[in-house]
């Protein structure tokens, strides 16, 4: 037997060592952890998969070619440009009011862009993040002209269409109690059935954001004009992405993807200039990545914002593409340097 086993030896040590050198092939040829177990995911399957919506024009929305188009897709599609360096490479997943969180709670989703208010209960209890404010809203009223109503406050004993499962429904209540007033919720989920509620005399009144109801009345074709929204506004309504917590690269991705959309519009790159951008300022060379690797500190490549901005824009850009087209003023969703909210963090 020791006879056996001094032949075999070699044998055994040049397979053991072949054996170590699979291993290490192996381990090379796979990509290094990115440090977010969302991120290897997206990058794994080669496509980011957002939640939203798809009946809110101008936001997130089945156009005439059937594709999703808005400034909530536009976002997606910008967090698929830094993560996987292609913004096509999202899957738009349709979500309702009622299964928006839960989608992203179960990992159905990785991301959730939609018209979904930033507030405290769904951080502190559902296990959930807000990366940031998109877009600054507040809830209103949609009302037939036919009313003759002027103001909120002449809604007593009214019939009012809401969604449920939202902030808004909260609101409304809130609101009708606090002055004393008489409401007939009708609540109703899908936008179609409360279009034809409204304009079949079912519902007084609508009531949501105001960037919905805009949507909404551009929605009605030919009878917007017979509707109007009163000048109320009874919420603050802080809409804007949602990540799962626990992941915190990924949410840093996220949050530094709409900073760059911001940073873009300040340093007046835009999509057909960015890539050739020869702005000597310091802060514009460590945006566009020349002067130091900051994406390396989000396992980002180099010049990630220039791969967002170049293939959605800046967020002016976005939001003239999407939003402006209906109507609705930019007030407070415009710059800082504008009289807006909109302000980012240096990247230094």
């Amino acid at each position: 037997m020791s006879r056996i086993r001094q032949l075999l030896a070699p044998l055994a040590s040049a397979l053991a060592g072949a054996a170590l050198l699979l291993l290490a092939g192996a381990a090379q040829a796979q990509p290094a952890s990115s440090g977010s177990p969302t991120i290897d995911a997206i990058r794994a399957r080669g496509q980011l998969i957002c939640g939203t919506s798809a009946d809110l024009p101008g936001f997130a929305f089945l156009n005439e070619k059937g594709e999703f188009s808005g400034l909530y897709i536009d976002f997606c599609k910008a967090v698929a440009a830094a993560v996987l360096g292609d913004a096509t490479k999202a899957r738009y997943v349709p979500t309702t009011y009622a299964n928006r969180l839960t989608a992203l709670q179960s990992g159905e989703i990785d991301l959730l862009s939609s018209n979904t208010t930033w507030t405290m209960p769904r951080e502190a209890a559902l296990g959930l993040m807000f990366t940031g404010v998109l877009f600054y809203d507040g809830q209103g009223f949609l009302v037939s002209r036919k009313l003759g109503v002027t103001s909120a406050k002449q809604l007593d004993g009214a019939s009012v269409c809401v969604q449920p499962g939202t902030t808004t429904e909260k609101n409304l209540a809130d609101y009708f109690r606090s002055n004393n007033m008489k409401l007939s919720p009708v609540v109703i989920e899908n936008v179609e059935e409360i279009r034809n509620a409204l304009t079949g005399g079912r519902c007084d009144a609508f009531t949501v954001g105001t960037s919905t109801l805009a949507a909404f009345r551009a929605g009605l074709g030919d009878k917007a004009g017979d509707y109007v929204v009163l000048p109320e506004i009874i919420s603050k309504e802080p809409l804007g992405p949602v990540v799962r917590k626990g992941d915190d690269r990924f949410f840093d991705v996220v949050r530094w993807t709409q900073y760059a959309l911001v940073l873009g519009e300040e340093f007046g790159l835009t999509s057909k200039t960015i890539a050739t951008a020869d702005d000597p300022r310091p802060d514009v060379q460590r945006f566009l990545g020349r002067t130091n690797d900051f994406g390396a500190m989000l396992g980002l490549k180099r010049d990630w914002t220039v791969t967002v901005v170049r293939s959605v824009g800046n967020l002016r850009e976005i939001w003239d593409r999407n939003v402006a087209p209906m109507g609705l003023p930019r007030g407070r969703n415009a710059l800082y340097t504008e009289g807006g909210l909109q302000y980012a963090p240096p990247i230094r």
